[in-house]
């Protein structure tokens, strides 16, 4: 499998690395996930793993071991991960190019073949 289902930039690869260091979880893998929720029936997951499953593929980005379920990276696939600073603070952004409609939030979306389970917000 490629490594273009979820696409890091190196803006991303060092906050995570700094978050790694920051948890004691150096040598951590990264794992991306979809699940159902949010307003617009899906939501993103990242976070911390230490142990892979047998249907997770696997790839390596900027020294990142990342996790991605096979359900997740048919949704996932061409997703850019980036880490922007402003004058507010910081935060992950996620681009996916398979997501038809968000909430205002930009935490939750839907594509054309996957709705998820929408929820009031």
């Amino acid at each position: 499998m490629s490594n273009d289902i979820v696409i890091l930039t190196e803006a991303a690869s060092l906050h995570i690395k700094e978050m790694m260091k920051h948890n004691e979880e150096e040598g951590a893998l990264l794992r991306v996930s979809v699940k159902g929720g949010g307003c617009s029936g899906l939501s993103y997951g990242m976070g911390f793993d230490h142990t892979a499953n047998e249907d997770d593929l696997k790839l390596e980005q900027f020294g990142i071991k990342i996790l991605v379920d096979k359900e997740s990276a048919a949704i996932l696939q061409g997703t850019k991960i980036d880490y922007k600073e402003s004058m507010m603070g910081g935060g992950f952004t996620i681009d996916n190019p398979n997501a038809i409609a968000s909430c205002g939030c930009g935490s939750s979306f839907r594509t054309a073949t996957a709705t998820g389970t929408p929820e009031e917000c």
